[in-house]
């Protein structure tokens, strides 16, 4: 018999097997305790320069070594989501029961696309797909089915690609496709229409209310300017959860809006999908079973590894404008069911594994507890920052982010948006804690993403407690020209 590589994963080399895994493991958890700190501060040129310096072509020959060096190169300094003091993305800490199913996806490498690739992995995706669509339609769509995707960018695309091919398939012209969205929607939607063909003014801005959703009234009028025009609403996007302010549009009202001009309604619930399994808080989805598709992120509110993110649609017979046939691959007459046939991939990871081994180890509804935990932590945390001062809270939290900046008297509008800028960096530089950056109404505003369900009100009122600590700090110094300069 030939000898087996020893780096070579075999039935032969299961020791070298486990001890590797084991290894990899056990440096992850050797970096784990940072006393708090989400991050060290290194900055990229230092990082660039560390990777640089590697010659790739002359390997170290041995794991132990090559860990050692990734520690430096990466582990030491790598973001830590599960820190309290993390609060910048829509980055979530992960469940244990996901990172066992990790072990799982790595090893055996199967590849959804075809049965003959996955045996019972397509049957356990299509079960959650179903269990998921379930949770969207109820028993109002029986037809409803969907696809695993690498996130929300690639299910909104997908989604839209269906909304195009519909209207085609309906006589409309591909210069008259319109897609209508709220100012709040997601940056995804213009891509998709570049990858579309359908270019960036295809997508139309839709106005939304006070509390950053989707006005039906702005979106009636923008459907009946479309329709005069002799244009064709592609799409209507509605978002479940923007980035920014967690808002969730009135998605009956742009469902009815949607059916009466006979458009396609996409909802992206990348955001808020999480509510899908929360036990007290499922109704702010109300309407979103009308969708004829929904973008749902399992790697964002239902604390999965990155990726596992999921297209659900109301009739599974609109996936066949995804499909392609190959004889090699999926062809028509194959005996048994090919996921190839509703995706945008090919090769495609068994992602799904992370979602159901944690259903099957701890249930949905303490995956919807955890969700609900932040989002009330997040109310928690705008209540203070309403009586300091110097804070200047944007707006009530719909979801778990809270956007403010701060605000000390004496300063004008520019040298208030140049202090936020250098007050985020200064904390990122400190390592103590990390928060991310927007803008509102054109002003620059900092921005807590809360989806810890172990940080507490008081860990979160001391990170606010730092940013004003450094606030302070580059205040001091400097007049206000000087801060403007620094924002130019």
């Amino acid at each position: 018999m030939t000898s087996v590589p020893v780096h070579l994963f075999h039935s032969s080399r299961v020791q070298d097997y486990l001890e590797a895994v084991g290894a990899g493991a056990a440096a992850v958890a050797g970096h784990l305790e940072r006393r708090g700190r989400p991050a060290t501060g290194r900055g990229p040129r230092e990082a660039a320069r560390a990777v640089a310096a590697v010659d790739l072509d002359r390997p170290l020959g041995d794991g132990d070594r090559a860990l050692a060096e990734l520690s430096r190169l990466w582990l030491q300094d790598t973001v830590w989501f599960h820190e309290p003091a993390y609060a910048a993305h829509l980055n979530c800490p992960v469940a244990i029961p996901a990172l066992q199913a990790e072990v799982l996806i790595s090893a055996v490498n199967a590849s959804l696309d075809t049965f003959d690739q996955s045996v019972g992995a397509t049957f356990i995706e299509r079960h959650l797909v179903d269990w998921t669509a379930g949770r969207v339609y109820g028993d109002s769509a029986p037809a409803a089915d969907g696809i695993f995707t690498s996130g929300g960018t690639q299910s909104n695309l997908q989604g839209l690609l269906l909304a195009r091919d519909h209207a085609l398939a309906g006589g409309a012209e591909a210069s008259r496709l319109r897609i209508l969205a709220s100012a709040e929607a997601h940056f995804s939607v213009q891509k998709a229409a570049r990858l579309l063909g359908l270019g960036d003014a295809a997508v139309l801005p839709v106005g939304a209310d006070a509390e950053r959703r989707m006005d039906p009234v702005a979106l009636s009028r923008r459907l009946a300017r479309v329709a005069d025009a002799g244009d064709v609403a592609m799409a209507v996007v509605a978002t479940a959860g923007t980035t920014d302010f967690g808002a969730i549009d009135p998605l009956a009202e742009v469902a009815a809006l949607a059916r009466a001009h006979d458009a396609w309604l996409h909802v992206d619930a990348a955001y808020g999908g999480g509510l899908l399994a929360s036990r007290t808080r499922r109704h702010l989805l109300a309407g979103i079973e009308h969708a004829d598709s929904v973008t749902v992120d399992y790697h964002k509110t239902w604390f999965q590894p990155v990726s596992a993110s999921a297209l659900l649609v109301r009739n599974g017979a609109t996936l066949r404008h995804v499909t392609w046939h190959a004889d090699y691959l999926n062809p028509k007459d194959a005996a048994h069911p090919n996921q190839v046939d509703k995706s945008l991939q090919t090769t495609r990871r068994f992602d799904a594994l992370k979602l159901w081994m944690t259903l099957r180890t701890m249930g949905a509804d303490a995956l919807g507890d955890w969700f609900d935990t932040v989002i009330e932590l997040a109310a928690e945390v705008a209540d203070h920052l309403e009586t300091l001062p110097d804070v200047e809270l944007a707006a009530r939290p719909s979801l778990s982010t809270v956007v403010f900046r701060y605000r000390p008297d004496g300063l004008d509008d520019e040298a208030v948006d140049a202090l936020n800028t250098r007050v985020r960096e200064a904390l990122y530089d400190s390592g103590r804690g990390m928060v991310a950056a927007t803008k509102v109404d054109g002003r620059t505003f900092l921005k807590l993403t809360l989806l810890n369900p172990v940080a507490t009100t008081e860990q979160l009122v001391g990170l606010v407690d730092l940013v004003r600590e450094h606030g302070r700090a580059l205040t001091r110094p400097v007049r206000d020209a000087d801060l403007v300069g620094v924002a130019r």
